[in-house]
């Protein structure tokens, strides 16, 4: 493979590009990535990032606390640990968990960089290239990077506005287990999908978990967002309805701090023990520093108010993104998320949202196009929309601004039509 593609200019470019293995030729940086330098500009209002708003966060309690952990327990804290994490955060993970019905022991619990690390260590455990992951279309792009770096195969499954569909997963499967391709799981965000919005309904959840126990396929439940729905309670998770059929991924990036990079994984106790080998492998052990201070947070604060305070904040943006958009974006349609971080807006017919975002950013607003979240070339009509970080005002000078943009593009179609030869043509 590398061969192939290896030509003068690429060995001038990089010497060692005929050295590197397969899977890193396959390597790129995502879309949303490669907007942060856009985006960070002040000028700019970023719709794209899913970054939390951690301007409610007590600052001087954590500021008193984390000086009162290194006077009293600093040989610890700045020390390495275990490969699996500290008993104290391990325990207060349980309690975190059991608003969404878990009920879990700190032994099957693995602390990880993230829950990012998370996915890389179960694709690192399960897939071999070629083999098959499940993923909802859309899906978040940072998983399927994880997939494609590990040479994966993602099979997308049709999505409505109550989630994955449990019928089309069943049809996917059948297909697939026809042709002999070997299944490793199925990747699924079930709250507040990133970047969907949507969320699947608990007789869904269910149904989802006897289709993958009927075939033994394995469920990796991804849920960053599950305790940020705007009212109501969680829904239970989908691990509540078999649990040794289910890695479930957390993290603390989105109710509490993303720089703490600390996220976490619940799976069956064989699994359980093999991510703690390969987490060993990867990285020795997580941050001891990051897990005493979360643990103590949650042991000494009402984070769980927090949560309701950022659940708070994050449903007035939501209602002023939902505001704009009918105001500044009738043209298009949109899910109306009841919790998370996104809205997943579909364009008029002929418009590419991945060629229009130069002339949105010219405009001083940016977002990201459909395409970084299918592995199949799909999305060139969606964008997904963040109302998580900047202010009402902002979201709403943003779609102001946006508006213009798809306003000045769906005039230049309606003009001249829709070329054919166009990706955008054939969806």
């Amino acid at each position: 493979m590398g061969e192939q593609h290896a030509g003068p200019g690429f060995t001038r470019l990089d010497p060692w590009y005929n050295v590197y293995a397969d899977r890193a030729l396959g390597m790129k940086q995502s879309e949303v990535r490669q907007l942060f330098a856009v985006a960070n500009r002040p000028e700019v209002v970023s719709l794209a990032g899913g970054m939390p708003n951690i301007s409610g966060l007590p600052l001087d309690f954590l500021a008193e606390m984390t000086a009162r952990l290194i006077r009293n327990n600093g040989a610890k804290m700045l020390q390495y640990g275990g490969g699996q994490g500290t008993e104290e955060l391990r325990e207060m993970i349980v309690e975190v968990m059991r608003p969404e019905g878990i009920r879990a022991h700190p032994d099957d619990i693995n602390i990880t960089t993230g829950s990012q690390q998370a996915l890389d260590l179960v694709s690192q455990i399960f897939i071999n290239p070629g083999d098959v992951v499940i993923a909802e279309a859309p899906s978040y792009v940072g998983a399927l990077g994880t997939f494609r770096a590990y040479q994966a195969h993602v099979v997308h499954v049709e999505m409505d506005a109550n989630g994955l569909i449990p019928e089309q997963l069943e049809e996917t499967i059948k297909d697939l287990e026809a042709v002999g391709k070997p299944i490793k799981f199925l990747y699924t965000i079930p709250n507040f999908h990133n970047p969907a919005g949507v969320s699947q309904s608990e007789e869904r959840r269910r149904r989802i978990a006897e289709i993958c126990d009927k075939h033994h396929v394995l469920i990796v439940e991804d849920n960053p967002y599950g305790l940020l729905g705007f009212d109501g309670d969680p829904i239970p998770a989908i691990q509540t309805f078999n649990p040794d059929g289910v890695v479930y991924l957390g993290s603390f990036s989105k109710t509490f701090a993303p720089g703490f990079r600390v996220g976490w994984a619940l799976a069956p106790a064989a699994l359980s023990a093999r991510l703690t080998l390969a987490a060993e492998n990867a990285i020795l052990c997580p941050t001891t520093f990051g897990q005493l201070a979360i643990a103590e947070y949650l042991r000494t604060y009402d984070w769980y108010q927090q949560v309701k305070e950022y659940r708070g904040m994050y449903a007035e943006r939501g209602q002023a993104m939902q505001a704009a958009l009918e105001k500044y974006m009738p043209m298009c349609t949109w899910n109306k998320p009841r919790g998370g971080f996104y809205t997943w807006v579909k364009l008029p017919g002929g418009l590419n949202a991945h060629e229009m975002l130069p002339r949105a950013v010219k405009n001083l607003v940016a977002y990201v196009s459909g395409t970084a979240f299918f592995a199949d070339g799909q999305g060139n009509d969606h964008m997904r929309l963040s109302f998580c970080y900047p202010t009402p005002e902002r979201i709403t000078e943003g779609v102001r601004r946006l508006g213009e943009v798809i306003s000045q593009e769906n005039d230049l179609v309606q003009m001249f039509g829709v070329d054919d030869s166009s990706p955008q043509a054939t969806k």
